[in-house]
């Protein structure tokens, strides 16, 4: 079967480009045919009936909005505009072109959804005062100008007059259609293997307890590398607590809040033992793992136990290039995990996860969760998606426990470590004697906003 998409689909697909908005561009009639299958027919009439949906309370909006509107049609020009320069395009669209020459447009429901005045966005609070359902889906402006001075978008609305002034370097960092602007405070993450033993990410505890730029290089190191560690700590449980919550509050799980443990099964977990413990990140058994851990050992009179740290993305890139079959599956596959050593707990996720997650938008990779031990049974995949997973959990294993790939540190009192949970696998060897070890979990949203305000110097505007 063949469908015809017409001038709206080039009309797209150019306006993405920055090639359609422009003053004098026009478009030539143009029809494209492309193969539509026959199993796609649902999901035509799905659109269809999306269409109609949305032309119904397009109707309702403008029958709404003509009832006692004595507002005079927008007087708008075609002329080229200087620039800055903004102006109405394509019905409800402003277009807005900025002093270098960039352009993009905007919905008119969109810009009104976010005008800055007080009596829609609280000044203090930063929160939506205005009822965005309230809004008619096809609003325009009857007015579009430029401040005098060059930094604000202004805008009279035409179904209740309305007045919006919106910062031009806010709407160009907002700007979708095309998106101009990229996040200039994101640092690159820095993949690493062994070689990062040579020099570990280290600043020193008074730094980062007497000032923000102690505490940001610490912040910086977690965000780039997924680890950071801290020398010179205090060897007491107070001021391990104390650095812990320098960067946010204390998650509370059913391990308590600030742990103090031995080697004596408090809890019905093997990280209250002696054993060795492979790579993993913890509490992939929490729908929201945690995000940050701290460990800081205080006391040891024995042999053994030297920390295993590895970074996860540097092994899922190593996966995907080498073995993008086995990065498919265990980027695909959902496996549930469980925490049920302690008699009155039984934790699982509200729903399975893969081991390596990708933001749904961007595609990004955003968190690795992978913990054999705590993994739970799966019967829900078939003979064949079976043998597929375990051979590509084989090729994951094996990966992650190249020594290329791993650091060991041996932790000594005085010296901390925190790692990002979601990113960097953590383990440990075997130990002998006794051995007293102090830590906490953070969420990650919560270190995520310190990273944004104190590091990034951010702020919802």
């Amino acid at each position: 079967m063949l469908s015809c998409v017409t001038r709206s689909l080039l009309t797209t697909s150019l306006t993405r480009s920055g090639l359609a908005g422009r003053a004098g561009c026009r478009l030539a009639p143009v029809v494209l045919c492309v193969k539509r299958p026959l199993s796609t027919l649902s999901q035509d009439r799905t659109l269809r009936q999306r269409s109609r949906a949305v032309e119904k309370v397009l109707s309702s909006d403008r029958l709404g909005s003509r009832a006692g509107l004595a507002t005079a049609s927008p007087q708008l020009t075609e002329e080229a505009p200087s620039f800055p320069a903004a102006w109405s395009s394509n019905g409800d669209m402003v277009t807005v072109q900025f002093s270098d020459g960039a352009t993009t447009s905007f919905n008119g429901i969109w810009l009104r959804d976010h005008c800055r005045c007080p009596s829609c966005f609280h000044v203090v609070t930063k929160q939506r005062l205005i009822d965005t359902v309230s809004i008619p889906l096809d609003i325009k402006p009857s007015q579009v100008d430029i401040s005098d001075d060059g930094k604000f978008l202004k805008l009279v609305w035409e179904n209740d007059g309305h007045e919006s002034m919106i910062d031009l370097d806010w709407l160009r960092a907002h700007s979708y259609d095309p998106a101009l602007s990229l996040d200039t405070t994101v640092r690159p993450q820095k993949l690493w293997g062994a070689e990062l033993i040579n020099d570990l990410p280290t600043v020193e505890y008074q730094d980062v307890m007497s000032s923000d730029k102690g505490l940001a290089q610490w912040l910086e190191h977690i965000d780039v590398y997924g680890i950071g560690f801290v020398e010179n700590v205090p060897i007491t449980p107070e001021a391990t607590e104390q650095l812990g919550r320098r960067i946010a509050f204390i998650r509370e799980t059913h391990y308590g809040t600030f742990w103090d443990f031995t080697s004596d099964l408090a809890h019905g977990d093997t990280a209250y033992t002696s054993l060795g413990l492979p790579a993993h990140t913890d509490t992939t058994y929490f729908t929201d793992p945690i995000g940050l851990q701290l460990f800081h050992l205080l006391e040891h009179d024995g042999t053994g136990g030297e920390q295993i740290y590895v970074d996860g993305f540097n092994v899922a890139s190593q996966l995907k290039e080498k073995h993008p079959w086995a990065y498919d599956i265990l980027s695909n596959t959902r496996i549930s995990a469980h925490s049920a050593g302690d008699a009155s707990t039984l934790l699982e996720p509200s729903f399975a996860r893969p081991i390596i997650n990708h933001d749904p938008t961007t595609g990004r990779l955003y968190q690795v969760r992978f913990n054999n031990d705590d993994r739970s049974v799966f019967n829900h995949l078939s003979a064949d998606q079976v043998r597929d997973y375990y051979a590509a959990l084989k090729e994951w294993t094996s990966l992650l426990r190249s020594p290329k790939n791993e650091i060991r540190v041996r932790l000594l009192p005085g010296r901390a470590v925190i790692m990002d949970n979601w990113r960097v696998l953590h383990g440990r060897a075997a130990f002998t004697g006794h051995r007293r070890l102090t830590g906490a979990y953070i969420n990650m949203d919560d270190y995520r906003s310190r990273v944004k305000t104190i590091l990034d110097g951010k702020s919802i505007r």
